[in-house]
């Protein structure tokens, strides 16, 4: 599980992790997870193959740091403070915000 707070030592796996548990957030809520798909252009039935590639995690976190009251939604549920969720998109491949 990542720190829960901004750490510029969070590892590559940590951040994978924080991008699946923010994919499971996302598919607990349908409205969310329709407009994730919509800017994704997946459907439900490829989200589980994509889910495989390391690019479609970064894509889930591109998404929450792209909207920042889901970012901060998510972060707040998990306990997390958002620049961790930056950190981690960033360390995972993301383009800087």
């Amino acid at each position: 599980m990542p720190p829960k707070s901004r750490n510029t030592g969070l590892s590559r796996d940590e951040a994978e992790s924080l991008a699946l548990q923010a994919l499971g957030w996302l598919a607990t809520d349908f409205q969310r997870l329709g407009q994730f798909l919509g800017e994704t252009g997946l459907s439900p039935e490829t989200v589980r193959k994509a889910a495989a590639d390391p690019a479609f995690l970064t894509s889930v976190l591109d998404y929450l740091v792209r909207n920042e009251t889901v970012l901060v939604e998510f972060a707040s549920e998990h306990g997390y403070e958002p620049p961790l969720v930056v950190t981690a998109h960033a360390k995972i491949g993301g383009a800087p915000v």
